[in-house]
């Protein structure tokens, strides 16, 4: 496994794209609120429905040994295919990432890389690549955009504009290479989140970590697919947690801390955290900072 002694690379797994509302800098206190004794469990089954950037799941992988298999699903089949390419060939990739970044940097001046990126924008939302082509202008688009985002209007088709970046890394091979061997005990899904339920068997930890509810009218950034999730899509998610909790599985899930209590109504049989995030992908820059979320769990340590 990546990050062990006996690896060959010393390269600590890692999301290998920037995705808004990425967990990296909650995992200590996601790993404090996790199951008491949960590094007793045996043979563990790990399940992660809205398995974005994945930060929450590389790890998990590296800090607890006893998960034998872990299940991820998107319903974004551009992301999901991103990490079937870097599962089976990471390789390739990092051969196909190292041509496009050298063609990147050789360009002379910005208005020409504009016009590069706007070039493979459009190809990439011609729907019609190779699951390889398909990945490099994934990461490509993620490392030169604005602002790292991931967004796309409702026909589904990638729109941020060009993040004007002096020299972003398109290729960070040993990353790919770490994420490659950790996600080889993992199944990769593509579609709705509640198919995941067939994967569970005893013992089972889900983690969700769905498309936020707005804090505002005017905040809402959940266009990770065409598809909007809003209010109804909240409560159908929270039914999906009854059935997980029915069937005798274990689930964490985070989300935002609306001040309507519309979240500690629809749980309030659960047990319900609030734990400090900062956030720092934001178009706005004075709605990057720290503010509370939710953390919700069917079990009480």
């Amino acid at each position: 496994m990546a990050g062990n002694s006996g690896s060959h690379t010393t390269t600590k797994a890692k999301p290998f794209i920037k995705w808004v509302g990425g967990k990296s800098q909650l995992l200590s206190q996601l790993e404090i609120l996790l199951p008491n004794h949960f590094a007793d469990w045996e043979d563990v089954t790990y399940i992660e429905p809205f398995v974005g950037g994945g930060a929450m799941l590389f790890y998990m992988l590296q800090t607890h040994p006893n998960i034998r298999r872990a299940v991820i699903n998107d319903i974004n089949s551009d992301l999901t295919t991103c990490y079937k390419v870097v599962k089976d060939h990471p390789s390739h990739l990092i051969t196909s990432l190292q041509s496009i970044q050298k063609e990147y940097f050789a360009l002379p001046n910005e208005d020409a890389q504009r016009a590069f990126f706007m070039e493979c924008r459009a190809e990439f939302n011609t729907k019609s690549l190779d699951a390889l082509r398909n990945t490099t202008l994934f990461f490509f688009l993620n490392r030169t955009c604005f602002n790292g985002l991931y967004r796309v209007n409702k026909s589904g088709l990638f729109n941020v504009p060009f993040g004007r970046y002096a020299a972003p890394t398109i290729c960070d091979e040993e990353t790919i290479i770490a994420d490659s061997q950790l996600l080889q005990k993992v199944e990769i899904l593509t579609g709705d989140y509640t198919a995941t339920l067939h994967n569970a068997q005893a013992p089972t930890l889900f983690y969700f970590d769905p498309p936020y509810r707005p804090l505002t009218a005017t905040s809402s950034f959940n266009d990770y697919t065409k598809e909007s999730f809003n209010d109804a899509a909240q409560t159908r998610l929270k039914e999906f947690c009854d059935q997980v909790h029915e069937a005798g599985y274990t689930f964490m899930l985070s989300n935002s801390d609306c001040k309507d209590g519309f979240f500690d109504h629809l749980y309030q049989s659960y047990h319900i955290e609030r734990v400090i995030a900062s956030r720092s992908i934001n178009a706005n820059p004075t709605k990057r900072g720290k503010l509370t979320e939710l953390l919700i769990r069917n079990f009480n340590n």
